[in-house]
């Protein structure tokens, strides 16, 4: 069930009022509540109030309904703010190089949304979409993690390829010296050959 309120030619710019709606947005009606209370800002007061009003239709509408809706589970599904009338005060201010900046007044139009579904978290960096969230607004954890028997299976495939890899490299090792070693014998006896074979020539002279 879902019930809307809304808040018209409140005092103070939309981008000021924003950063207060921002901060409500998502939460639990008593959470938000706390927060607009304690918030030192023009526009807190402003946004309780309507907020207030979107409990109090949604209470109407379920005894209209004769649906039984418990405050408390309601939480806050989306809200916004509108641009207002800007009211021209006909005075300047001082602006440097001799020049004058008209004064104005801003005006912004507030609308919040109230629903006792259930939520689901988005897929903006906030959490995977699909997933159900608990009235608190933590998400329902599950069984599978880190250690399922899958994973553990995956790990220990893995373990025994990579040992696999190391016992293999450790036989090649020992083949290679040999041929190293043949080859510098090989090397050796060609010299001891060649040095004879100088020698005789050097008698034969």
């Amino acid at each position: 069930m879902e019930a809307r309120a809304s808040a018209k030619y409140l005092r103070g710019s939309p981008q000021k009022a924003r950063l207060v709606v921002d901060m409500i947005r998502g939460k639990n009606v008593n959470e938000a509540l706390a927060v607009l209370m304690y918030t030192n800002k023009r526009a807190a007061h402003g946004i309780e109030k309507c907020v207030r009003s979107a409990i109090a239709n949604a209470t109407e509408a379920a005894e209209k309904a004769n649906v039984a809706v418990d405050p408390d589970d309601l939480w806050v599904k989306a809200c916004f703010v509108d641009m207002g009338p800007h009211k021209n005060r006909r005075r300047v201010r001082p602006a440097p190089q001799g020049r004058a900046y008209r004064e104005q007044r801003h005006f912004c139009h507030i609308t919040v949304l109230l629903s006792n579904d259930e939520r689901e978290t988005a897929a903006g960096g906030r959490g995977k979409a699909g997933v159900k969230t608990s009235p608190a607004g933590k998400p329902k954890t599950s069984d599978k993690g880190k250690n399922s028997p899958a994973r553990a299976g995956e790990t220990a495939a893995a373990a025994g390829a990579a040992s696999k890899r190391g016992a293999a490299k450790k036989a090649a090792e020992p083949g290679e010296v040999k041929v190293t070693k043949a080859k510098a014998s090989d090397s050796s006896a060609a010299k001891a050959k060649g040095g004879d074979s100088s020698a005789a020539e050097g008698s034969a002279e």
